[in-house]
């Protein structure tokens, strides 16, 4: 296995799950040994488990094809096998945080992609080129757990990684209020076109939970580690609409910002083009080189053209202008199920790696 680490997926059958495993396929670091499902999919191949449900542009990876699926519930097997997990199940709230404590707690990491330990006051929720230093919450966590190598690290939602970057690039101007209206694709849904076809030429205005996580979670991540656990920030103050679009992949994010200081255009331009964090400064295997970057056209970026920048790991920013009410507008778009998720995690299980936070077990 030429001295990768060992990777199981719990939830290997879905839509994110998938997207895992196709974003790890001959990755340097991280090998797939071990793919885990609800107990309806256990025993049989992962192909076969999947059947016709294959979602991804690309096709499945022979290495995974033949690979039985395991019982996620089995924490004990599972966990055995792997050296880490990335999860993405489909379960209550309460019944994934039990589960990923259950792994935690077998020393085995959990790089998450759900949202039930989001709010969990000593587990970290990472962009990692935004908060990375919030992984030192990590040690208190394990005392919790009562672990020596076993603990929780999650990313934050979809929604916000098309405009929480941005603010965060011009930081020094002091953002204080903002505007948001965010226009999800339906793969955010975990669906097709071929599963969703009211989707199409249609417009939904609601989605549930979204809005409180797109208005509340960049307040953590622009949080504070205090006495082994997060403490949110407490500005920008920001209001959302969260939609759902005729759109496979891709959120857009249309964004008005009142800032304390005086930034010129030039410089908020600059701001984004330039920024950056230890991802590119450590050249991590899924890291953007251009992390964010600015299109000049007026009608860009487009979800057809730009979603797949830096493949899909890039921030595309447009229409940056003065407005007649707040200070400046702009339109934000990231791949919700790369950089919104699956490869988010695995860029969160890279730096964890990297800070020896992830390593091979004994």
């Amino acid at each position: 296995m030429s001295g990768k680490l060992r990777v199981g997926i719990l939830g290997a059958t879905g839509m994110v799950g998938q997207r895992f495993i196709s974003l790890l396929e001959n990755h340097p670091w991280f090998e797939v040994v071990t793919v885990a499902a609800s107990p309806r999919s256990a025993g049989k191949t992962y192909e076969e488990a999947v059947g016709g449900r294959w979602k991804m542009d690309t096709p499945m990876p022979e290495a995974v094809k033949n690979l039985i699926v395991m019982n996620v519930n089995d924490v004990e097997n599972v966990a055995s096998t792997v050296d880490f997990v990335f999860s993405a199940v489909d379960m209550s709230k309460d019944e994934i945080r039990a589960i990923e404590e259950a792994y935690a707690r077998t020393e085995t990491p959990v790089v998450s992609n759900n949202s039930a330990h989001r709010w969990t006051p000593d587990v970290p929720m990472v962009i990692p080129e935004i908060n990375p230093e919030h992984f030192d919450v990590i040690a208190d966590q394990k005392k919790r757990l009562g672990t020596t190598r076993g603990f929780i690290a999650v990313k934050p939602n979809c929604s916000i990684q098309s405009y929480a970057p941005v603010l965060t690039a011009w930081k020094e101007f002091e953002p204080y209020e903002v505007v948001v209206t965010t226009y999800q694709a339906i793969s955010g849904a975990g669906k097709t076109f071929k599963d969703w076809p009211e989707m199409v030429e249609n417009i939904i205005p609601y989605i549930g939970g979204e809005e409180e996580k797109s208005e509340k979670e960049p307040l953590r991540i622009w949080g504070k580690v205090k006495d082994g656990v997060i403490e949110p920030a407490t500005e920008p103050k920001i209001t959302c609409q969260c939609i759902r679009v005729p759109v496979l992949n891709g959120h857009t994010a249309a964004v008005f910002v009142k800032f304390r200081g005086t930034p010129t255009k030039e410089q908020l331009i600059e701001k984004l083009v330039s920024f950056k964090g230890i991802p590119q400064e450590l050249d991590l295997p899924s890291a953007p080189k251009q992390f964010i970057r600015y299109m000049e056209e007026d009608n860009r970026p487009q979800v057809r053209l730009d979603v797949d920048f830096e493949n899909g790991m890039g921030i595309s920013v447009g229409r940056l202008r003065e407005d007649t009410i707040y200070d400046w507008k702009f339109v934000g778009l990231s791949h919700n199920t790369v950089r919104g998720a699956a490869g988010g995690a695995v860029l969160c299980a890279e730096t964890l790696k990297a800070k020896g936070l992830i390593a091979a077990k004994d």
